[in-house]
């Protein structure tokens, strides 16, 4: 190895940890429960307010109340 300039080397151990550190900072965003909830959540609401998911999820719930009325009258 060939003889290097120990301030040299200190420049290059410190630009690996900052580099180290604004990763690990990164990765730490990424993986936030609570990021990801609410990235899941905004992506659900989009999905569920399109006109065609909105209409189809109306008459489901009319199919599923009308079900449940007549299992109730029938007891």
């Amino acid at each position: 190895m060939a003889n290097r300039d120990p301030d040299t080397i200190k420049q290059e151990i410190d630009q690996a940890r900052d580099q180290l550190a604004s990763t690990i900072d990164t990765l730490t965003e990424r993986a936030n429960p609570h990021r990801l909830a609410d990235e899941v959540k905004a992506r659900v609401l989009t999905f569920v307010r399109q006109p065609a998911v909105t209409v189809t999820l109306a008459g489901l719930g009319g199919v599923v109340l009308v079900v449940v009325i007549r299992k109730i009258r029938r007891r």
